[in-house]
Parts: C-alpha cells; structure tokens; sequence
C-alpha cells in the first residue's frame, strides 16, 4: 500500500506547496484525505484516477482541507463517473458540503449525480468501516470556527496509517498513532508554540509515547521550511510517495 502527498501545504501555499490532499492506495483500498482548494489540477497532475476513489475523509471545514471537494464532484459529473463515492466528516459535513457547493457554484448542490453519492457523519472515537478501509477519527484542537476537527487512524489491508490534521498537542494523538506503520503529523512551526497548530519541537517531546514506526511532516508554515536542512525527520513534499 502507498500513500502520495497530492498536496501538503498550509492554507498560505509556504514554500510553494499545495493544499493538503493525500491519496491512499493498495489492492482493495482507494481514499483520499482530505481535499484543499487546489486538490483537482494537483490529481490531475499526477495522473491519479479520480473516479476509482471510493472514499475521501475530511478533517474539517477549512478551505485548505474541504474546498476542492465542489470542482471534485462537478469534474466526476461531467467525466461521466458511474462508480459509487463516499464522503465522510465530522458533524455537519452535509449541510457545509451543500453551503461550499452553492457558494462555489451556484445550484450545483442540487445537481442530481449520475453516480451514488454517500455522505456520512462520523463521530470521535466510532470505529467505521468502509468495504475494507476501517476509521477510527480522534478529537482535535484547532480553533473554533471551521469545526469539528477530526484526526483519523486508518486500517486498510494490515497497515495502519494515522493522520494528526491540523491540531495544537492534545493527548489524543498517543493513542491516535501508538504503533502505526506511518504517522504524518503537522509541523507547523519549528520551536514556537501558537494556538491551534504543532510545533516540530513539542511532537518530538511525545514521540516516545506515540511509538508510531514511521514519521512523515507535513502543513509547514516558512519557519519549518527555512529549517528542513536541520532536522532528521522525513518531511513531506508534493508528489512525493511513501510506500507502507
């Protein structure tokens, strides 16, 4: 199984990267992660096949994880997809699918799909299963508008991924990547700790305690940026691919 960083950018695009999007991939498994505002030209880019996704989990409702879901489902309609897609997120997801559909493009939120759409709450800590791929989503703590935030920890043919999304330290992420085969964790900033965001510095405290196998950063503000010559760990770029 694989996963691609589509994109790993924050909301301001630092470094030049995009916004988050990540594809997950094997025999039986196809998800996306999330889908920021400049997901669509970013899959296409790659060559990845939009229509054989059968799952994209969104973390929260900010533009640079949720946007690219409207040009998402106006390009599968108009490439004629047949096969089945779920859409899965925190608390509300269906009304702010619906008020992003019609603030993007306006009527496209009653547009009758030619494939069968399923768009699904999912609450903290509720195991859910998805034909093969398993979600356990976590509480986290990024802000107050723009919520629900949801971490999730994937199982999908005898990996586990975990993803932090975009969250300040909470105790959550232990059990949220305790052992997973990769953990790709937002590092936004380097050593200064801000509200509602990590710093590399602080994950490194609790690294012990998440004993996940593998460490992937990713949503790096400049200040991370201007410093990867300095640390050890993988850091996420576009395009990039990392096999599990």
């Amino acid at each position: 199984m694989q996963l691609r960083f589509v994109g790993c950018g924050d909301a301001f695009g630092s470094g030049g990267r995009l916004n988050t999007c990540f594809h997950v991939c094997g025999s039986e498994t196809n998800v996306l992660i999330d889908c920021g505002a400049s997901s669509l030209p970013a899959l296409k880019r790659l060559e990845i096949d939009r229509n054989e996704i059968d799952l994209i989990l969104v973390t929260h409702f900010h533009g640079d994880h949720f946007a690219g879901l409207p040009f998402f489902l106006l390009d599968a309609q108009f490439s004629r997809r047949v096969k089945p897609l779920t859409i899965a997120g925190p608390q509300g997801i269906e009304m702010r699918l619906k008020q992003v559909m019609e603030a993007l493009f306006e009527h496209s939120s009653g547009t009758k799909q030619r494939f069968e759409l399923s768009v699904v709450e999912l609450a903290p800590r509720q195991r859910r299963s998805f034909g093969t791929t398993t979600v356990t989503p976590y509480p986290v703590v990024h802000g107050e508008s723009g919520g629900p935030f949801l971490a999730y920890r994937i199982e999908a043919e005898g990996r586990t991924l975990a993803y932090s999304a975009d969250t300040e330290w909470t105790e959550t992420l232990i059990p949220l990547a305790h052992g997973a085969d990769l953990f790709i964790a937002e590092a936004y900033m380097y050593e200064k700790v801000v509200k509602n965001h990590l710093s590399l510095k602080t994950l490194e405290q609790h690294l012990p305690d998440i004993g996940a196998k593998r460490l992937v950063l990713t949503h790096m503000s400049d200040d991370m940026l201007s410093r990867l010559d300095d640390i050890e760990h993988l850091a996420a770029e576009d395009g990039m691919v990392i096999v599990f």
